[in-house]
């Protein structure tokens, strides 16, 4: 590649992945640089990432986006976390929020002060004290940045919407901003003799997209760095077994619970995510254990609501390419790896890669050092997902199938057993500075899973044993009288941002 200036940036693929590329680098960098995306309606889109994290929020505002207006458009709903069902036994059920459980004090978190007040015999959990767990079980919602005049932060949220409709929302934005779309299917690759660098792709109309950067967006296909430069792919199977999914989706629920659920079942698990027009519902399984009529006939047994369609096979292997960037290519979305919907990181690893990118984007030549520091954080912020997913199947007590005993038994990342160790000792968290997710959803799942402390941090002892339990009381008190001043989730939505 020569030294002059990057003009011209080609998304190859659109989808979510395409179109979120598309229109943040149109906002941050439309001015200097000619983007086209090219796309070919004749290949279909996964479009089952339809729950998000909170950080999808900071991504919509980046854009402009009104909350309303997006959430209308997408039939959209707020999420205040996941509910796992069945995942460390049988019958076990616990809410991974957004939040933080009760209230640090001290600069000590609050599973401290809980943990010490069970020792002394108290036998509520820690989602007793739960804002988020109290809203969820109640079917309520409303925007609450803090609770009255209290140090309690109010609900973080984030969205379930309809996946499509949120990528023809973003394309909408984007051409308003000067992309232009091409419809053809890709046909041919070239590149420099020199460099290796991609300088141009063929389409089948016979027509030529030239450029001097390109994103590959093009699904667990990965034609631009995985077939045509060649980057290899990580396999974690051995960690991650599922290898397959089914989707459906079933009329509306009733009562539009804000929240995801996840349920586990004999050799994978299943999702139920609300939406205001249906639910979307798919069973995520390990082909080894089970076979697709097998596990289609759970998926339909365990709808809440009626199908309105057959099941629709998605097959994926867990695991990341070997790089995210190379030569002047890089991968967004499926292309450069996949991680189970099970925490909803899929279309936030689209944004924060995207963000990465456009941090450091080159102005002319690709300088290395810049590739590898993008290749280094990519790849660390899978492996900590990686993780994360990998304790939900591991940390459990199920034995009642082959495929919960291989996991339940299999070695797992030392970096997972760290933590895991720690916080079974003292409550204490390994976690990583930069991990995506915070002390509470690591706080959370451990216990979720089964996992009690043996001990507690003794800056928690700052408390005589008749000012703990007072500070329990008031902190549930708080949680109750906040709780019942919200509205139905239901009735929030059909007041503020119902599609039309």
């Amino acid at each position: 590649m020569s030294e002059k200036e990057i003009r011209k940036l080609v998304i190859v693929g659109g989808g979510t992945a395409g179109w979120i590329a598309a229109a943040a680098f149109a906002r941050l960098l439309g001015k200097q640089l000619q983007i086209e995306l090219v796309e070919s309606d004749a290949i279909g889109t996964i479009g089952v990432g339809e729950a998000t994290i909170p950080q999808i929020i900071r991504l919509n505002s980046i854009l402009g986006f009104d909350e309303r207006d997006f959430l209308k458009h997408t039939y959209g709903t707020f999420k205040l976390g996941i509910e796992f069902v069945n995942w460390g036994k049988i019958s076990d059920r616990y809410l991974h929020t957004f939040g933080d459980a009760g209230l640090n004090l001290g600069n000590v978190h609050f599973h401290h002060y809980w943990r010490r007040h069970a020792l002394n015999g108290a036998s509520e959990s820690l989602w007793h004290y739960s804002l988020h767990q109290q809203a969820a079980s109640q079917d309520r919602f409303a925007h609450l940045d803090k609770v009255g005049n209290t140090q309690m932060t109010g609900l973080a949220y984030a969205y379930h919407f309809d996946a499509s409709l949120y990528a023809g929302y973003l394309r909408k934005y984007a051409e308003q901003k000067g992309i232009i779309r091409t419809e053809g299917m890709v046909q041919s690759v070239t590149r420099d003799s020199e460099s290796g660098d991609i300088t141009a792709i063929g389409l089948a109309d016979g027509s030529t997209v030239e450029g001097d950067f390109f994103i590959d967006c093009t699904g667990f296909r990965a034609l631009l760095l995985g077939q045509e430069l060649g980057v290899q792919y990580h396999d974690w199977s051995r960690w991650l077994p599922c290898d397959r999914a089914l989707a459906v989706p079933s009329e509306r629920l009733p009562n539009l619970p804000p929240y995801t659920r996840a349920t586990a079942h004999s050799a994978g698990w299943q999702w139920r995510i609300p939406l205001q027009h249906r639910t979307g519902n798919g069973h995520v399984f390990c082909s080894s254990f089970t076979d697709e009529q097998q596990a289609a006939d759970t998926l339909l047994a365990n709808l809440e609501t009626k199908p309105l369609d057959d099941p629709r096979l998605i097959r994926f292997t867990t695991g990341r390419r070997q790089k995210f960037w190379a030569h002047n290519c890089a991968a967004i979305g499926l292309s450069s790896g996949f991680l189970e919907p099970l925490e909803s990181t899929s279309i936030h690893l689209i944004q924060s890669n995207v963000s990465r990118l456009i941090e450091l984007f080159p102005r002319a030549a690709v300088n290395p050092a810049d590739r590898d520091e993008y290749n280094r954080r990519t790849i660390g912020e899978f492996e900590q997902i990686r993780d994360f997913l990998i304790l939900h199947y591991h940390q459990t007590e199920r034995e009642d199938s082959e495929f919960w005993k291989y996991c339940k038994h299999m070695d797992v990342p030392d970096s997972l057993t760290r933590k895991l160790r720690l916080f079974a000792a003292s409550g204490r968290l390994g976690r990583d500075v930069d991990d995506l997710f915070k002390d509470s959803s690591w706080v959370q799942v451990m216990l979720g899973q089964g996992i009690m402390p043996a001990d507690y941090n003794p800056m928690a002892n700052q408390l005589d044993d008749g000012q703990l339990a007072q500070f329990m009381d008031d902190v549930r008190r708080i949680v109750e009288q906040a709780t019942s001043k919200l509205p139905k989730h239901a009735d929030y939505i059909a007041q503020h941002c119902a599609a039309q």
